[in-house]
């Protein structure tokens, strides 16, 4: 869009919205109509074609702080009387009344010159876009968007939060989900994390003037699973085991996410929090096969039968005199 587009065009009114809204406002607009007049949802109708454009177009003004402050100034000008057009017999709503309206004074500093009116000459190499760059905040040589010819800008950002059961994850899926009124399919890859952001590129926001398309984030959030947690590659799970199954060593089968089940050796004198390795039964990407991570826990048990609890004395007196297990224990804490 030329400077001319911009004091022309209506933004607030293509959105529908008034000049005082707020951000808030100005995308549930856009939402809406971008939904009622996308081009999927009205195929061959030139009509919503162009309705959809100009909506971006707006849009994509009118959600950018810096380019919607310049437009608002821009077209406060225009309202107030000024334009383009100014010299010799352009009468006294030429290009000096916009510095009038700018600063509340008359034309800027300069000669009289030749019949016809007021001439004014600066001492500056850039034209009228470098000057305005200057007002708002841009420095010499710096346009701000929409002078000095067709702008190109690149679309916005969008960010999106896909909920996925465990399952889903591990094993890779595709998403189906309503952005800006569009349907799209995403194909999520085996492995992703709670919290990833994966990126499609060029399914944002449409780009201005022939702009790139934005891209669309789509966060990852997981469901929880009651057994199975994720580390990188590998799978992690816990694995009760008796006092009897640890001490004396035992073979347990052990369930895997798929459903199966394999046998699992635990030697003998496994302590609690020893992790066995599974090879090969973690998450199965691309690059390669995690492994499945076995933490032993020893459950001690709640209540004995009267048998039961004899035993374990026996066990106890039998055992006394062995390996003291909190040698050492005392001098180290006094470290």
């Amino acid at each position: 869009m030329t400077g001319q587009d911009w004091m022309e065009k209506d933004f607030y009114a293509a959105l529908g919205v008034s000049k005082d809204a707020d951000q808030a406002e100005i995308k549930k607009a856009y939402r809406k109509l971008a939904r009622q007049f996308h081009p999927d949802q009205n195929q061959g109708d030139p009509k919503a074609e162009a309705r959809f454009k100009e909506i971006g177009e707006a849009y994509a003004v009118l959600s950018d702080t810096e380019q919607k402050q310049q437009y608002d100034a821009i077209r406060s000008m225009a309202g107030g009387g000024a334009r383009f057009a100014g010299g010799p017999g352009g009468g006294p709503a030429g290009f000096e009344d916009i510095f009038g309206s700018m600063f509340g004074g008359g034309a800027p500093t300069g000669r009289a010159g030749g019949p016809g009116g007021p001439r004014v000459q600066y001492q500056q190499s850039g034209g009228f876009e470098d000057i305005l760059g200057q007002m708002f905040g841009g420095g010499a040589g710096r346009r701000p968007a929409g002078f000095g010819g067709p702008q190109q800008q690149r679309g916005a950002d969008i960010e999106h939060k896909a909920t996925l059961s465990f399952r889903a994850a591990v094993q890779g899926t595709t998403v189906e989900m309503t952005v800006d009124g569009r349907d799209l399919t995403a194909r999520i890859p085996a492995g992703v994390h709670d919290g990833q952001r994966i990126r499609l590129r060029g399914k944002g926001r449409p780009g201005v003037n022939g702009g790139p398309a934005g891209d669309l984030m789509i966060r990852i959030q997981l469901e929880p699973h009651p057994v199975f947690s994720m580390d990188g590659d590998d799978l992690r799970m816990t694995l009760p085991v008796t006092f009897a199954e640890a001490t004396l060593g035992t073979t347990v089968e052990v369930p895997t996410l798929s459903g199966e089940t394999v046998r699992l050796k635990v030697p003998a004198g496994t302590p609690s929090g020893r992790v066995l390795r599974l090879k090969g039964r973690g998450v199965a990407t691309t690059k390669k096969t995690g492994d499945l991570l076995v933490t032993v826990q020893v459950v001690v048990p709640q209540k004995l039968s009267r048998a039961a609890k004899k035993a374990l004395e026996e066990f106890a007196a039998a055992a006394d005199g062995d390996d003291d297990v909190r040698a050492g224990l005392a001098a180290r804490a006094a470290q």
